[in-house]
């Protein structure tokens, strides 16, 4: 994990006009660091994360150009503080983040957890909405298909496939992103 270091790139769908994604990820501290900006069509921002060597998350940094900011740490007891240090007991539970304007945040779970041919897993996971940066709790589900992941949305009627390269990070995200390379 130590030299673990990819710089990946996503546009929108219907192409870079729409949406763009950078991401940088390396190694930092025993763990990993992502850093990452997003232009979207109306909204741009950036975000940090922070994660141990497994893929767990310890804290998130998500800000919008604006000035809305959205950060969050783990107390280390599957708890979560806000920036000011405030116990925040909706995301109790919570060891994932899916921030929405993005498809890098996909990879934790899947990095995080071993799947083994057709096994799924139901998870709760932080969820972060774009641009409003509004925090809440979403409910999802991944499986693990012959080229990836199903991905569903265990509150609504959402599911989608998401193929995946050779380290869990997603190529295409149908009607939503695709990986363009760098």
């Amino acid at each position: 994990m130590s030299g673990f270091r990819r710089t990946l790139r996503w546009s929108a769908w219907d192409g870079p006009a729409e949406g763009l994604e950078h991401a940088e990820i390396r190694p930092v501290g025993g763990g990993l660091l992502v850093e990452s900006a997003v232009v979207g069509r109306g909204f741009a921002l950036a975000y940090r994360l922070l994660l141990t060597a497994d893929w767990t998350l310890t804290a998130a940094d998500v800000s919008t150009m604006d000035g809305r900011r959205a950060s969050l740490r783990a107390t280390g007891s599957g708890a979560w503080l806000d920036a000011d240090g405030r116990p925040l007991p909706a995301l109790d539970g919570c060891v994932d983040i899916d921030i929405e304007a993005t498809p890098l945040t996909n990879t934790l779970p899947i990095r995080r957890l071993p799947f083994g041919p057709g096994e799924a897993r139901d998870l709760a996971l932080i969820h972060v909405s774009a641009p409003s940066l509004a925090v809440s709790v979403a409910r999802q589900r991944y499986a693990r298909t012959g080229r990836g992941y199903r991905f569903e949305s265990l509150d609504s009627d959402f599911a989608v496939d998401l193929p995946v390269d050779e380290d869990g990070f997603v190529l295409d995200y149908p009607g939503l992103f695709r990986r363009v390379p760098i």
